[in-house]
């Protein structure tokens, strides 16, 4: 289910805004929601470290590495970095 909000803004940036949404194919609520989704994931810390990690874990199985090698590797970075 999806609620209304309502925004007070400029009247010429509101026109802007429609003219660059109707050359794209869509509303400004469509860009409005897309901002919006952009803004939150942008700053939710916790959705950026899983997406993290999932680009972790895939590089680490498109290279084959094993714990031994990940525990080697982190080794070898923390020693260097002392």
């Amino acid at each position: 289910m999806t609620t209304q909000v309502i925004v007070r803004i400029d009247p010429d940036l509101k026109n802007k805004v429609s003219r660059l949404a109707k050359a794209e194919g869509k509303n400004v609520s469509e860009i409005i929601r897309e901002l919006l989704e952009s803004y939150v994931k942008n700053r939710d810390i916790g959705q950026y470290i899983d997406e993290l990690w999932e680009r972790i874990g895939t590089k680490i199985k498109k290279h084959g590495f094993s714990k031994d090698d990940i525990d080697s590797i982190i080794h070898q970075v923390r020693t260097k970095n002392d």
